[in-house]
């Protein structure tokens, strides 16, 4: 399943924070930082330091996507 961090982005709009204040709060690298705009898989430790600094749930800045499956028939 997808991941899609956009709860995230919108939960640091809510506390009128910015990407930069995010990896201020948290000392997370750009790279992964990279890797959240992109929906990519990052380490459970990183998303515990986001809830931390941010004072949420895993459940409060990412979801997973159901990928649809096609029909194939025939």
């Amino acid at each position: 399943m997808p991941i899609s961090y956009k709860k995230l982005w919108k939960l640091l709009i809510d506390k009128d924070l910015k990407k930069k204040d995010l990896q201020r709060l948290t000392g997370i690298s750009s790279a992964t930082m990279a890797k959240l705009s992109h929906n990519e898989t990052i380490r459970s430790d990183t998303l515990e330091k986001i809830c931390m600094a941010l004072d949420c749930n895993i459940a409060d800045i990412m979801e997973f996507k159901k990928v649809r499956e096609e029909s194939h028939d025939e």
